[in-house]
């Protein structure tokens, strides 16, 4: 189990929503190699994490970290959640950037984490050392069907990395959303995968599911948000609820000059090119 840990800013909400000594029921969506997970289970030991990779040679290194730090609260799933039970196509991104040979993430790759199950986009511009040089078929799993099957009647917070299927992944909810406290996860401005959901869409599921953003770091192509419902929020305690609001206020900043200062710069970049 990781020490003295370097918390990001979601980490740090997420010890603000919740007790660390809490039994929490988390669920880890699209984990690549669970490193998150580890990371989850260092700051709430006494919770119960969920866990979902459907690339064999990730969740191969998934077990092998579940081993190395002992994590027997680490439930291990070869799936990918999405919309329907069944099968999937899904395309599997390797490669790695010039003059780069370590992640600085302790990962053991850099091209691994960019599989989904949508086809490449804009993705392979933004990033032109990925590659997706395979395709695989996958089992796929609805959130809801899996917590029905677990006797699991509420997840405290969901970490959701799948590149692009995040709408997939919530529709598939269906019921349980509303058993749902918190979510964080990584959503885009632009098509990086095609036909993926945008950020609008997924804003318009939360809100009609009544959650409310905490923390909005898009920028003008992809970046993160965390999501909790509204209910759970306004059950905190006034000077939690202080801090999130400030927080919040200096995200959704940072994300508009972020967002505008890349938009001048791609304008500019596209007047030379012309």
């Amino acid at each position: 189990m990781e020490k003295n840990l370097e918390l990001t800013l979601h980490e740090k909400v997420l010890t603000k929503l919740f007790n660390q000594n809490d039994k929490l029921i988390l669920f880890d969506i699209g984990a690549c190699e669970g490193l998150s997970s580890v990371r989850y289970l260092s700051l709430f030991p006494s919770s119960q994490i969920y866990v979902f990779e459907p690339v064999p040679s990730n969740y191969k290194i998934v077990l092998k970290n579940k081993e190395t730090y002992n994590l027997k609260n680490m439930h291990t799933f070869e799936l990918g959640l999405s919309s329907k039970i069944g099968e999937a196509t899904f395309y599997v991104s390797s490669g790695k950037p010039e003059n780069k040979d370590i992640p600085s993430d302790n990962s053991t790759s850099f091209g691994n984490k960019s599989s989904s199950l949508y086809k490449p986009g804009k993705t392979k511009e933004i990033h032109p050392w990925l590659q997706f040089n395979e395709s695989i078929t996958i089992k796929t799993e609805t959130l809801e069907n899996f917590c029905t099957t677990k006797k699991i009647s509420l997840i405290d917070f969901i970490h959701m990395d799948v590149q692009g299927a995040e709408l997939m992944v919530l529709e598939g909810s269906n019921d349980m959303i509303s058993n749902i406290k918190s979510v964080w996860l990584e959503v885009e401005e632009i098509e990086l995968y095609e036909k993926q959901a945008l950020r609008k869409d997924i804003e318009n599921f939360f809100l009609k599911n009544n959650f409310i953003c905490i923390l909005n770091k898009v920028n003008h192509i992809a970046g993160d948000q965390f999501w909790v419902r509204k209910t759970y929020f306004e059950s905190l305690d006034s000077d939690t609820k202080s801090y999130l609001n400030i927080v919040s206020h200096k995200t959704e900043l940072k994300s508009k000059i972020s967002s505008a200062f890349g938009k001048t710069k791609d304008s500019i970049k596209n007047v030379f090119k012309g």
